[in-house]
C-alpha cells in the first residue's frame, strides 16, 4: 500500500485489495458490494445488523446507506433501533469508561455499553413512551416492518434510521424484537390491553411472509451482514423458505459480505463462515463472498466512506418501490 497516492478513503480501500490480512478482506468487501450494486439484474440488497452499533457512532452511517440507495431491506436487532429512536426523543450516549465503577454509575442510573454511557432515566421514559404511542396503532396483528414504518413516521427526524427508512419506503425488519427496550415498551402496552380482544399483536410469522415475497420477487439477492446474530440467521433462512416453499428459483444470496469479530472454531453462527452456509443452500454455490474479521465501527464508516467516494461507480442505482397492501407486496423500479 502507498498512502501517499490514496486521495480519498475509496482509493485507500480500493488498494487495500491488493495488501493481505484483513485489510485485503476489507478491500474485498468493498469489490463485493459494488458488484451487486451495479449487476444489471438490480439484486435486492439486504442489511443485517447486530451488536452495539449506535453506541458506535455509527447512527448516521447506517442512515446514510439508506439514504443513499445502497440498501433495500434492513434487517436488525431490536435494540439498534430502540437506541436510534432512544436519540430522535432526545436521549444521548457519553464518552465512557470501560473502567468506571459500574456501582457509582447505577447510583448515577447511567447504563454502560463498554466504553459508552446512556441515561437509564430516559430509557424508561421512552420505553414508556412506545407503549403510550402503540396505543395509536391499528389494533390488530402486524409484522415488525408496519411497527416500525409507524415509529418512523411519529417521531420524524432527518437524522434518524427509522425515519429515513419510513421516507424512502425502505422496509426495517427485526425478528427478535421483544429482545430489546422495545419490548419492554411493548409489554407495559400489553399489561394495560392484556384482557382487549382488539389490540395490537406483534406477528412475528407475518414477517416471515412479508420477507419471503420480497426474496421471491428478487432475480438475485445480495447480503451485507455487520455483525451476525439474528439477523444473519433470519435472512439466510428466508432464502431456504423462498426456494423451497415458495417456489422461487435460484440457489442461495448471490452476493454476501459480511463485518464480525467473531471466529468459526467455536461453532456459533456470528462467527461462521460464508463458505459454510453454502452446505445450506442459502449462499449460492457461485456466489461472489468476502468476510472480514474487525469491529464494525472501524469497518463499516471505511467501506461506507469507500462507497460514497467511489459513487460514480454505482451512481445512478434506480431504488425499489414495495407497494404493500395488507401482508403481501409488489416490488417496482422507480428512479432515484
Amino acid at each position: 500500500m502507498d498512502v501517499t497516492r490514496a486521495g480519498s478513503v475509496g482509493d485507500l480501500l480500493h488498494q487495500f485489495r491488493d495488501s493481505s490480512i484483513q485489510a485485503r478482506n476489507l478491500g474485498r468487501a468493498l469489490e463485493v458490494w459494488e458488484n451487486a450494486l451495479t449487476d444489471r439484474k438490480r439484486p435486492t440488497i439486504l442489511l443485517g445488523l447486530a451488536g452495539p452499533l449506535i453506541a458506535a457512532g455509527l447512527r448516521k452511517v447506517l442512515r446514510d446507506l439508506i439514504d443513499w440507495g445502497l440498501v433495500d431491506v434492513v434487517v436488525s436487532t431490536g435494540a439498534i433501533m430502540y437506541q436510534d429512536l432512544y436519540q430522535t426523543v432526545g436521549g444521548q450516549h457519553w464518552k465512557g469508561n470501560p473502567r468506571a465503577d459500574d456501582v457509582q454509575l447505577r447510583s448515577l442510573y447511567l447504563d454502560r455499553i463498554y466504553d459508552t454511557y446512556v441515561d437509564e432515566l430516559k430509557f424508561e421514559e421512552t420505553d414508556r413512551a412506545i407503549g403510550a404511542a402503540t396505543e395509536e396503532f391499528p389494533q390488530r396483528p402486524a409484522s415488525s416492518r408496519e411497527f416500525f414504518e409507524f415509529l418512523g413516521r411519529k417521531y420524524s427526524s432527518p437524522e434518524s434510521i427509522l425515519s429515513t427508512a419510513a421516507r424512502r419506503g425502505i422496509p426495517i425488519f427485526s425478528p427478535a424484537l421483544i429482545d430489546s427496550s422495545i419490548g419492554i415498551g411493548l409489554t407495559l402496552y400489553y399489561q394495560k390491553n392484556r384482557r382487549r380482544a382488539d389490540r395490537f399483536i406483534l406477528d412475528s410469522i407475518r414477517d416471515n411472509y412479508e420477507l419471503v415475497q420480497i426474496l421471491g420477487q428478487s432475480p438475485r439477492t445480495a447480503v451485507v451482514y455487520i455483525g451476525g446474530g439474528t439477523p444473519k440467521n433470519w435472512i439466510n433462512d428466508g432464502i431456504v423458505m423462498a426456494n423451497y416453499a415458495f417456489g422461487r428459483e435460484g440457489e442461495g444470496h448471490y452476493y454476501a459480505l459480511q463485518l464480525t469479530t467473531d471466529v468459526p472454531h467455536w461453532g456459533g453462527l456470528s462467527g461462521s463462515t460464508l463458505d459454510e452456509a453454502q452446505s445450506w443452500g442459502k449462499i449460492s454455490p457461485t456466489a461472489t463472498r468476502a468476510m472480514a474479521h474487525l469491529d464494525a465501527s472501524i469497518g463499516l464508516p471505511l467501506l461506507a466512506g469507500a462507497l460514497w467516494d467511489r459513487r460514480r461507480v454505482w451512481q445512478p442505482r434506480p431504488r425499489l418501490r414495495f407497494d404493500w397492501s395488507g401482508d403481501e407486496v409488489r416490488i417496482r423500479r422507480t428512479r432515484r
